[in-house]
């Protein structure tokens, strides 16, 4: 058994309760975890907005601790191995998204905290594949909003060749856009941010945006038409498609993060006539986040991130909920 906090209902605060993780299986590792961030979609299964809830829920997909135990098939870690877990703890490793790389596409893919008890708790259990070692000098203790957050912005760069002589867009300055800002401007690429907030201007300049639009503006947003060969979107919320969409180049791109749950309203010869296209993913496979690890360690890039002790875990959450957070929350011991 181990202590975890977990919501009993739809929204319900977080108790502190006992649980069992099961044996450890052959392949698997069990992780005592020393931080654990909270992100956006652990708030989404806690409320069950994504209709997948089961209660009791233990969330936490953004985990970083040491290994304390391994299964006697374990090949690739040790125990005393600082390492992190994401949004996933298991894949078939059967299908062809497996068998080609892309095991965050696997059809069977377990989530850490979709059927299973996550990371808001003393120990997590997940398949070694699942489970990434820690880059040597990396600072564990801002590290565990790259398993989500980080990875979701990274892997749409990789998946889709964003060049360094790329001008991209990041639509909302939050907990992904943050580190998108960190990542592009890293990457070579001229940045602009898409933000609703005066008080985020000068801070995404700090962050590596090279330009700011205003996004509550119509006027400055029609000012960039055909400017940018991509746009990241890491919002939740509906906007005017087709204005953002006419800000991108022939052959542009405007690629969906964030998980909005509205329809796209999309005029199709927007993307017809100049030949651009919409996308999306999710985040990214194992061999992409241990990538996007060593990016981030070669160029000192690290999540800003808010501490909370792991039993003020509810006061972190209502933290969140209320925006005001600059930009991720990490639970600690």
């Amino acid at each position: 058994m181990t202590k975890a906090y977990a919501a009993e209902s739809a929204g319900a605060k977080l108790k502190q309760v006992d649980i069992d993780l099961g044996e450890l299986g052959l392949q698997d590792v069990l992780i005592d975890v020393e931080y654990c961030g909270i992100c956006h979609s652990d708030l989404s299964m806690i409320n069950n907005e994504w209709g997948m809830s089961s209660y009791p829920l233990v969330a936490g997909h953004e985990v970083v601790g040491k290994i304390s135990a391994i299964g006697d098939n374990v090949k690739t870690l040790k125990v005393g191995q600082t390492v992190g877990l994401g949004w996933h703890s298991d894949y078939c490793q059967a299908c062809n998204s497996c068998g080609t790389g892309d095991h965050n596409l696997c059809d069977t893919a377990e989530s850490t905290i979709v059927g299973r008890h996550g990371g808001f708790a003393d120990q997590v259990k997940a398949n070694e594949a699942s489970v990434i070692a820690l880059p040597e000098g990396m600072d564990a203790t801002t590290a565990g909003p790259l398993f989500c957050g980080g990875i979701t912005v990274f892997n749409p760069m990789v998946q889709f060749d964003v060049k360094p002589t790329d001008k991209v867009a990041v639509i909302g300055i939050g907990g992904l856009g943050h580190i998108a800002l960190q990542f592009l401007n890293a990457w070579g690429c001229e940045v602009t941010a898409f933000t609703s907030s005066e008080s985020k201007t000068e801070e995404a300049k700090k962050l590596g945006a090279h330009h700011t639009i205003n996004s509550r503006s119509e006027k400055e947003i029609e000012a960039a038409a055909g400017k940018f060969d991509y746009i990241l979107s890491t919002v939740n919320v509906k906007l005017d498609w087709n204005l953002y969409i006419s800000t991108l180049k022939p052959k542009g791109r405007l690629h969906f993060v964030g998980a909005t749950l509205e329809p796209l309203d999309v005029s199709v010869f927007g993307l017809m006539a100049k030949q651009r296209s919409i996308s999306s993913s999710p985040v990214g496979s194992p061999s992409t986040i241990k990538s996007m690890l060593d990016f981030a360690l070669q160029h000192d890039i690290k999540p800003q991130v808010e501490f909370f002790d792991f039993d003020k875990i509810n006061d972190a959450i209502e933290h969140l909920e209320s925006g005001k957070a600059r930009y991720r929350i990490v639970l600690k011991k």
